[in-house]
């Protein structure tokens, strides 16, 4: 297929989302770019949040992970389900009683300046980064199909997508977002099922076939009782999933501020529960698609991609799922590098204008910071590209991985104690509890071969508790005369 027909559909897809903003654009007011003046329907945050929640490093590599650690994300995904339900009833009242914009200002209201800005400026840094690896990994896919043909470097093709995500957000905001977000949540799971159906096709199998060769595939093993050192082991992988929602989606700006556009905080906690219950069939969907895929690689003789994540682009690139299989997967990339890269850059500049410069109703700020973020994107977009290390690029994740576990030890101490850690300490124990966990890792690693996983994340949250706990008391102490008391 020529690249100026997927060049037209990408336009017209763009097109869609243009007039989706038209529509859906409240005035320019902050209110309406920060809440959407608290009108949004609870079903379409619900709905769109899938689409944010699956980017496009989520749509190229969960296929081809079956290979390696059969279906046992699905672990994970359960524990995604009570995470979820923490967040709509432990978190959710909380940022309604104090009619929030940012998530980090109950931090200012429980503990103080210090406290706020340092969980304000770990939200900036990890989702920075992040957001921009994700977008780069979508950005060089969509070179490689479709911009490459035609000579368009890879800078061009990075600058034109950040410039399209912000002329359809830099009026509505949020509120346009939520509804992009449906949208993107449509075409996203349309292209997973339409791709699946394709294979089926291929491979001559009916839908009841289709399931028992996923059913019957070695691939297909879920659960990990019988081995407590393993990475995929049930416990592990479901504590994590819990605490992975509370702390990525409960104490994260980008996922936290569509939730908080909801009429009523009843509104917001259906939609958060109903989005947690979806998550779990949405990542069957793309693990069977997976088994599947691996599947026709083995019946057809096609060669099998080394790595993982090559599977899904490789098999669509080659044509050898067909040409529908190809747009199909264009226009996946597209929505998913819309979804996850349109919200972060609304909550980045959000979280800039309220929580740092502390001026919420400056609409000339708000214009001003948009594109900027949207500047700082490319400019780590094209660190990402110059570094072209894929050790180095796993690192930066991991990095970003650590600077939430502060943020959940911030949290769990405002809202499981009365205490109030000295505000000097903070930034200081936010920056020593990562290092620290960095620390042990590597010591447990060397000592014993064992690599910690998502476990690091509670064990980094669990020291920053501690440590800002000890610092309260001996602040309190200080002040008690020394007598000890707290």
């Amino acid at each position: 297929m020529s690249g100026a027909v997927l060049m037209f559909i990408a336009a017209g897809y763009f097109a869609l989302l243009l007039l989706l903003a038209r529509l859906t654009s409240r005035g320019a007011s902050n209110d309406a770019f920060f809440r959407a003046g608290r009108r949004s329907p609870w079903w379409a945050v619900a709905f769109g949040m899938i689409g944010a929640s699956v980017s496009g490093v989520t749509f190229v590599s969960v296929p081809g992970m079956v290979r390696d650690v059969q279906m046992t994300y699905l672990q994970t995904c359960m524990g995604f389900v009570l995470g979820y339900a923490s967040v709509a009833f432990v978190l959710l009242p909380v940022y309604y009683r104090l009619n929030l914009t940012s998530i980090y200002t109950y931090l200012d209201r429980r503990f103080g300046l210090m406290s706020y800005r340092s969980g304000a400026v770990l939200f900036l840094f990890s989702k920075l980064i992040g957001a921009s690896i994700r977008l780069y990994l979508v950005c060089f896919i969509l070179q490689h199909v479709v911009f490459g043909q035609y000579g368009i470097s890879f800078p061009v093709t990075s600058f034109v997508v950040l410039l399209l995500i912000w002329l359809y957000t830099r009026r509505g905001g949020i509120g346009t977002i939520v509804w992009s977000d449906c949208l993107q949540t449509i075409v996203l799971l349309a292209a997973v099922t339409l791709i699946l159906v394709q294979v089926c096709g291929q491979l001559g199998l009916t839908l009841p076939q289709a399931v028992d060769v996923v059913r019957g595939s070695p691939m297909s093993r879920v659960f990990v009782f019988d081995d407590p050192a393993s990475r995929q082991y049930f416990w592990k992988q479901f504590v994590s999933g819990i605490f992975i929602v509370v702390v990525m989606t409960g104490l994260d700006q980008d996922m936290m501020q569509k939730n908080l556009t909801c009429r009523t905080l009843r509104q917001s906690q259906l939609n958060m529960c109903v989005n947690g219950m979806l998550y779990l069939p949405v990542n069957l969907l793309f693990l069977a698609l997976g088994v599947l895929l691996y599947h026709f690689c083995q019946q057809t003789g096609v060669d099998v991609p080394a790595a993982g994540d090559a599977l899904l682009p490789t098999l669509c690139g080659s044509g050898v799922l067909g040409q529908l299989a190809l747009v199909l997967f264009t226009l996946g990339m597209i929505a998913a590098a819309f979804s996850s890269a349109d919200s972060a850059m609304t909550s980045l500049t959000t979280c800039f204008c309220v929580d740092l410069m502390r001026r919420p109703d400056d609409e000339r700020l708000r214009r001003w910071v948009h594109p900027c973020v949207g500047l700082c994107f490319f400019v780590f977009i094209m660190i990402v590209r110059a570094l072209n290390n894929t050790s180095v690029i796993d690192a930066v994740y991991v990095v970003c991985g650590y600077t939430y576990g502060p943020l959940l030890g911030l949290f769990a101490c405002g809202l499981l104690t009365k205490c109030k850690p000295r505000e000097k300490f903070v930034p200081v124990i936010c920056i020593f509890s990562p290092v620290v966990c960095f620390v042990i890792d590597r010591a447990v690693f060397h000592a014993t071969g064992y690599k910690f996983g998502y476990e690091l994340l509670m064990m980094n949250g669990l020291l920053t508790f501690l440590l800002l706990r000890l610092s309260a008391t001996k602040f309190r102490a200080d002040n008690a005369g020394g007598n000890g008391h707290v």
